[in-house]
């Protein structure tokens, strides 16, 4: 896509819209560190499903429910101090840590890339705004140079209409003093 600034038709506008996240192009090459196949997208989804309530309540009934169930007495399968129940907890964490991390390393690639496109939007909308304060400061004094030689045309339009009014009285009487030596 152009750089170049489009004039604002209306058949520009769905352009525009296209046009916005021009920053972020250069960015699409990249690939995570991880990849974006299908483990690494199920990995990150798993990860921040571990930070949802969710996640949270569901955990708690089962642990809540494992331990009502062995305290009771109605199975016998991790009797107290859930020694079972420890592993599965540690075999959870094991998991969880890196996917976690995994997450957080692809989210922080995101937001580099995401920061650098906005900085380059920044930048450009910095270079054109300063590009129309110079053409608007050109213009204003294109103006005020015009109302000046407005103002001069004027003045010399007033001179010489006081002028062409001088001639035309002198004209008048001369005329009438002329019809007058005629007639007299």
């Amino acid at each position: 896509m152009s750089t170049a600034p489009s004039s604002s038709t209306a058949t520009d506008k769905p352009h525009h819209h296209r046009h916005h996240f021009r920053f972020h192009l250069p960015h699409l090459h990249l690939s995570s560190v991880f990849g974006n196949d299908w483990f690494a997208l199920k990995a990150e989804a798993f990860a921040r499903f571990f930070g949802t309530p969710v996640f949270l309540v569901i955990q708690s009934i089962i642990v809540g429910g494992w331990i009502i169930l062995n305290i009771l007495g109605i199975s016998h399968f991790d009797v107290y101090p859930f020694i079972l129940l420890n592993l599965a907890f540690s075999l959870q964490a094991a998991y969880a840590a890196p996917l976690i991390l995994l997450a957080q390393t692809r989210q922080a690639d995101r937001d580099k890339a995401h920061a650098d496109a906005d900085a380059q939007h920044r930048e450009a909308v910095s270079v054109a705004s300063g590009q129309q304060q110079a053409a608007i400061a050109l213009q204003t004094a294109q103006l005020l140079e015009l109302m000046h030689q407005n103002t001069e045309l004027s003045r010399v339009i007033h001179r010489l209409s006081e002028r062409i009014e001088v001639l035309t009285l002198e004209m008048h009487n001369h005329l009438i003093a002329e019809r007058q030596e005629k007639q007299g």
